[in-house]
């Protein structure tokens, strides 16, 4: 029952953000081709449920030469950032066309953030503890408490934590949380 009432949730509150945030979409769409050439969106492979790779949007925030972080070496990634794109990341803005992913079922509001396709480690110790069976999400429980400041180890143990206690309360607890966090932009680095 858990599953079928946060998915039409996650489809519900998808479509309707989609609509209410149209013109922030189109601003940001027009601030970014006006910055820099190149896409709109930022599409990358990450793991999602069951170890299955998808893409995920989001809104471009770095220059179109930007090295590839999975395969080249990046050195200083702030001088890849463009203005816009250090705004939309400290906001997390550039998270949005995630929205996307909600409405497609590749992702949920609330879960374990998905991993980079080449973060192994990361994603077999979510194998070993059963939490790859989680739909991945927008936000989760090792976002508000810690999000970029806390090690691959302690995001399992908070995702660890969700799965276990998994509930609609704890979702839109972490989701009343994440909103203010964000607008605090609290834990996030440049």
């Amino acid at each position: 029952m858990y599953n079928y009432l946060k998915r039409t949730i996650d489809f519900s509150l998808a479509i309707v953000s989609l609509v209410l945030l149209s013109p922030l979409f189109l601003m940001i769409s027009i601030l970014i081709k006006i910055e820099s050439k190149g896409p709109i969106f930022f599409t990358q492979k990450r793991a999602g449920q069951d170890g299955r790779l998808f893409t995920i949007y989001k809104f471009r925030s770095m220059r179109i030469d930007t090295p590839n972080v999975a395969t080249d070496k990046l050195g200083d990634p702030s001088e890849y950032v463009t203005r816009v794109g250090r705004f939309i990341r400290k906001t997390s803005l550039d998270e949005l066309p995630q929205l996307i992913n909600i409405l497609r079922g590749d992702m949920s509001f609330v879960g374990p953030r998905p991993a980079l396709f080449n973060q192994y480690e990361l994603i077999e110790e979510r194998q070993r503890q059963g939490i790859h069976r989680i739909k991945p999400g927008l936000t989760g429980y090792a976002q508000i408490m810690g999000r970029d400041y806390i090690c691959d180890e302690q995001k399992v143990a908070y995702d660890r934590f969700y799965l276990e206690h998994m509930s609609l309360s704890l979702d839109f607890k972490i989701l009343f949380l994440t909103f203010f966090k964000v607008m605090n932009a609290e834990n996030v680095k440049g």
